[in-house]
């Protein structure tokens, strides 16, 4: 794996977080996978009624455990329980993204790991168990996919240069409504070439695999969209909010191959208000 490009001191030395990881990602698969279709699971709902699982909380548990041990001065930020420490580092956690797909006996869901350093992503690592596959990358080392860190396969990003002939990926329409978006989302889903809503971490992955050129949801949290950042940009993408702003410490993911990046900000913006 190349070595990182980075200058800041901070930065260097990201083997080892990100060996830490792939193998926290493998204590979370191994629990995930134990409770996936499990005939007790248990549900509830959350005040956004969004649903949580045992397993949800079983894996950030088990996270925070581990990092309390190997990295016990860093800062934890997960979806499940509350923010810990403080610092210029710190992990992000989201224990299954895709719960509902989870507790529907769907197997597109994941459990997403990334290190920021000073806000940026430095580490990222994305493991969908029932899928058989992990992606993986750290800041200046390419972004890599496979079922572990040592059977790896580069990823590229495509070179769709034009919206009509990009494929996009998406999650909810009604995300895009109750964002003041509607229209816009509309008219850019029929201007592409193909739509599918893949949703969630995979349409990201599939992005940084060049399977599809467009990934983007107006309403994320940070959890959500850290580990699969820096595997799309670490791969040739860009990652941003609506504003062009880099990173995921925006209000949403906006994700493209790069070359299709502003055409497809532009044409999401929504319209400004007609003057009287």
């Amino acid at each position: 794996m190349p070595a990182a490009r980075t200058e800041d001191p901070l930065l260097r030395g990201l083997t080892d977080d990100l060996r830490l990881a792939h193998l926290l990602a493998d204590d979370a698969d191994s629990i995930t996978m134990s409770r996936f279709k499990a005939l007790d699971l248990q549900v509830t709902s959350k005040p956004d009624l969004s649903p949580v699982t045992d397993a949800d909380t079983a894996v950030e548990e088990s996270v925070r455990r581990t990092l309390g041990r190997a990295r016990p001065r860093d800062a934890v930020h997960g979806e499940e329980m509350s923010d810990t420490g403080w610092g210029p580092r710190r992990w992000v956690i989201d224990p299954i993204d895709g719960t509902k797909n989870f507790v529907r006996g769907v197997p597109v869901w994941a459990t997403l790991i990334a290190l920021m350093i000073n806000d940026e992503v430095a580490v990222g690592v994305v493991s969908a168990p029932a899928l058989g596959r992990r992606w993986w990358a750290s800041l200046g080392g390419g972004a890599y996919a496979g079922k572990s860190l040592m059977s790896p396969v580069e990823c590229h990003v495509s070179k769709v240069a034009e919206i009509e002939d990009a494929s996009l990926s998406y999650a909810e329409i009604g995300e895009w409504v109750e964002a003041g978006q509607g229209q816009e989302f509309v008219d850019l889903l029929r201007s592409c070439w193909r739509t599918r809503a893949y949703g969630d971490f995979w349409s990201y992955v599939l992005l940084a695999e060049g399977a599809v050129d467009i990934a983007c949801e107006p309403d994320l949290e940070l959890y959500d969209m850290a580990a699969c950042s820096i595997v799309v940009t670490e791969a040739g993408g860009s990652f941003t909010d609506l504003d062009g702003r880099a990173g995921p410490l925006g209000a949403g993911a906006y994700a493209t191959n790069g070359l299709l990046h502003d055409a497809v900000l532009a044409q999401l913006r929504p319209a400004p208000d007609d003057e009287d």
